[in-house]
């Protein structure tokens, strides 16, 4: 769902709406956006609720684009079921801001019908920005007793 409005305080309730549409955490996926954009102005989102099927569960996915006046933030939340170290389901977003003079690149692909007229059935976006170097730091946990 692609927004564009008339002022900050609409857009935000705008992009409320749009992610307690999908139903997915919203107030987890609302706090982290909200804390990526930092107050500055949104010019314009898109929200795309992604579920996907994990074995026999059903596991959701939510991308958030914002768009403002001096970059890109991108927030992803992914849904987990319990494990080792988080026995009940849980969440994780991650959180990136992009300023938009480093985005290099931008491709757009659309698929469209043969009918006619065509219409539009998909349409991918790729943007580059650069390497993208990171490290993930965690204990160290082994489920196995004689683990070293």
């Amino acid at each position: 769902m692609l927004v564009s409005s008339i002022d900050n305080t609409s857009r935000e309730a705008e992009l409320r709406t749009a992610i307690e549409h999908t139903g997915y955490y919203p107030d987890v996926v609302t706090v982290a956006v909200a804390d990526a954009v930092a107050g500055e102005q949104i010019e314009s989102f898109f929200v795309q609720h992604e579920p996907t099927f994990e074995h026999d569960e059903v596991r959701r996915h939510l991308t958030v684009l914002v768009l403002t006046p001096s970059r890109l933030v991108l927030v992803h939340t992914d849904e987990h079921g319990g494990d080792e170290l988080l026995p009940e389901p849980y969440t994780s977003t991650s959180t990136e801001s992009i300023r938009l003079g480093a985005i290099t690149s931008v491709a757009v692909t659309r698929l469209t019908t043969s009918t006619v007229p065509a219409r539009l059935a998909e349409a991918n976006l790729a943007m580059s920005w650069g390497a993208r170097a990171r490290l993930d730091l965690e204990p160290a946990r082994c489920g196995d007793p004689e683990c070293e």
